[in-house]
């Protein structure tokens, strides 16, 4: 598998040429080398406990100068727990976890990249009024017929997921006939609205975890190079899950090493930007990963 050349390079059998760049508020975001996106739960009931933040300016303030330290490209906000069988909240309390952080980070670190990770438009546009710069949406706008168009007009940078369903019922619909060539249709429509909408810049996201079995998500890992072919950078988000911690029998406390083995392989998969709770540890490996292929 290793020929010395770059796993991610392009080829000529594409049906679009690899998109390496990010427009964010004038500024030219380069993807041609990995990123790392650090995880900030606002959330009291995120699956790893570890990673949810008291939602207050101290600990916000804390966790976001870590991550930032420790390398953290993007930091990633949420405000409604996406884990299976996650409860739903009001759109005011998303509203309210989410836009006071966004405030304190940009105030304190004005240069840093904030994503905010919704499926509400307007969550999504108050998130950007407050300065947050990208949007990450697990339903892809599926979830909220307003979230597309708001993109379109506010011009920032979307993460589009593959999710079936809804957080509360997802893991009941995981049946595919042919799972790659689903996820690669949705992903098809998906590319081709984004288009004719006017949405310039999209990262897509296989969605590990969401309405796809363990089994499915190792296909899916070890099929990621196919998703190369829609020429747009690829977010990948293994950090902790349970196709990790049931496949080794343990808990998500002990899922770090099995995370990292992962991160590594989407590297070589193609992966442009790797979503952890862990930003030391992943930075690591993007540094490893750079040596073997520079």
């Amino acid at each position: 598998m290793l020929t010395g050349s770059n796993p991610s390079s392009l080829t000529e059998d594409k049906l679009f040429p690899q998109k390496y760049t990010l427009q964010i508020k004038g500024r030219l975001i380069t993807l041609d080398k990995p990123k790392i996106i650090g995880i900030l739960n606002l959330t009291p009931d995120s699956f790893y406990q570890a990673s949810r933040v008291e939602n207050d300016s101290a600990n916000i303030l804390s966790k976001a100068r870590k991550m930032l330290s420790e390398g953290a490209d993007f930091l990633d906000l949420g405000g409604y727990s996406t884990r299976p069988g996650a409860v739903a909240i009001s759109i005011q309390e998303e509203v309210d976890r989410v836009i006071p952080a966004v405030q304190i980070i940009r105030k304190e670190f004005p240069d840093a990249l904030i994503s905010v990770d919704t499926f509400r438009s307007k969550v999504a546009k108050e998130a950007v009024l407050a300065g947050a710069d990208v949007i990450n949406d697990v339903s892809a706008g599926n979830l909220d017929e307003g979230m597309l168009p708001l993109i379109a007009s506010l011009n920032v940078p979307y993460i589009a997921m593959h999710m079936k369903g809804n957080p509360q019922n997802m893991q009941s619909l995981s049946n595919y006939s042919d799972i790659l060539s689903e996820i690669q249709y949705y992903f098809a429509e998906k590319v081709d609205l984004f288009k004719k909408l006017g949405i310039k810049d999209v990262i897509i996201d296989p969605g590990f975890g969401f309405a796809k079995t363990t089994e499915q998500n190792f296909y899916l890992l070890k099929n990621l190079k196919s998703f190369e072919v829609f020429g747009l950078p690829l977010l990948v988000g293994l950090s902790r899950k349970s196709m990790i911690y049931k496949t080794l029998q343990i808990n998500t406390l002990e899922a770090l090493n099995g995370t990292t083995a992962l991160n590594m392989f989407a590297l070589l998969q193609g992966a442009n930007l790797l979503r952890v709770h862990d930003v030391k540890e992943a930075k690591e490996t993007v540094k490893l990963y750079e040596q073997l292929y520079p």
